[in-house]
């Protein structure tokens, strides 16, 4: 669907057509309905064949302008065989987008002062996480920023130490299911009722949960392999804070609207904790950039047969959220969000992600 506000349409008079080649949303100076609506027209015909070449069955983005939903926009189908169609209430697996929602959790206990930062995180325990003494040096900032030390898993045994706590980058997910154990110890409930009280509901992501829901069933999609072929949706019985998230994309992007609020500790997210290139930081739980039209924040998520990406801008108050049910999704997303928000973005340059 379309989405703006004829208010802000109507201050400036340009209507001329311009070509996606010249404008984005994050650029359109006339504000013009037409103008727009070129934009948005131009998306609604380029993105299905970008996902017709890259045999990407399912996608729904929501795109954000001024701080407000601005366009929310889904295409394909559910599942290859039954080509049930993907609306914009079509449950995704967020994957790794579970992160900074996480982090945002983390941060509004930093504002109430309930967690710190910088205290080590066996402070809040009864018994450390591991016997490696190195373990009381690591803090909720060290888990946010990737730096515990720790690998990205470590299966079904102990987690253990690459580096010493603070010293470089190594993207953990590990380090976040260790800080969910220390929250949860904290405030005495699961990650997913604490979730659903204080930052879910509160944002409206009424259908999103870190856990498999019934209403699921029906509407959410099948994942799917490079080959396109389908795969059921994992469901998750316990809450995961590196990963289980499953919501909109519309849902997804009032995480990216609260972000741009004006608050302390949310600044707190967007400042560099560690160095990654000489256009990319790490924050708290998410990634930063540097681009020529300013400052963006990201992140990416992959469960194999689920792909999705994001990025925004606080100071713009611009972002876009793709979701998608294919291994094969992120290889359109950069193609997707240049034509949108305008730029370039060196953030898909990460070695991490995996098109």
């Amino acid at each position: 669907m379309f989405q703006i506000s004829r208010r802000k349409l109507l201050k400036q008079s340009t209507t001329a057509l311009i070509s996606l080649s010249s404008i984005s949303l994050l650029n359109l100076l006339a504000n013009s309905t037409s103008a727009a609506e070129t934009v948005i027209s131009n998306l609604e015909t380029q993105i299905p064949k970008l996902m017709q070449n890259a045999l990407i069955p399912g996608i729904s983005i929501a795109m954000i302008r001024d701080g407000e939903l601005f366009w929310n926009k889904s295409f394909g189908v559910t599942h290859k065989y039954t080509k049930k169609p993907v609306s914009n209430e079509t449950i995704f697996a967020a994957a790794s987008l579970t992160k900074p929602l996480f982090a945002y959790a983390v941060l509004k206990m930093v504002e109430r002062g309930e967690i710190d930062l910088d205290k080590p995180l066996t402070e809040y325990t009864d018994t450390p996480l591991i016997s490696d003494s190195r373990i009381k040096l690591v803090t909720a900032r060290h888990v946010l920023s990737h730096t515990t030390g720790f690998p990205n898993w470590s299966g079904d045994k102990p987690v253990w130490f690459n580096n010493n706590p603070g010293v470089k980058f190594a993207y953990s997910s590990e380090g976040f299911l260790y800080l969910q154990s220390v929250l949860e110890k904290i405030t005495g409930q699961p990650l997913e009722t604490y979730l659903q009280q204080q930052i879910l509901k509160p944002l409206e992501m009424n259908r999103s949960s870190l856990i498999w829901q019934s209403e699921y069933e029906k509407i959410a999609s099948y994942g799917h392999n490079r080959q396109n072929q389908p795969k059921p949706m994992s469901k998750p019985k316990t809450a995961g804070a590196a990963g289980s998230l499953r919501t909109t994309a519309s849902e997804y992007a009032q995480l990216l609207i609260a972000m741009m609020k004006p608050e302390t500790s949310l600044q707190e997210m967007l400042t560099p904790q560690i160095k990654l290139s000489n256009s990319l930081d790490w924050g708290l739980g998410w990634g930063l950039e540097k681009t020529n039209q300013g400052n963006f924040f990201w992140h990416w998520g992959d469960l194999t047969t689920f792909k999705n990406f994001t990025v925004a801008s606080k100071d713009l108050q611009t972002g876009i959220v793709i979701l998608t049910n294919s291994q094969n999704g992120l290889k359109i997303c950069e193609n997707i969000v240049n034509q949108a928000l305008g730029g370039k973005h060196p953030a898909f340059k990460y070695w991490m992600i995996d098109y």
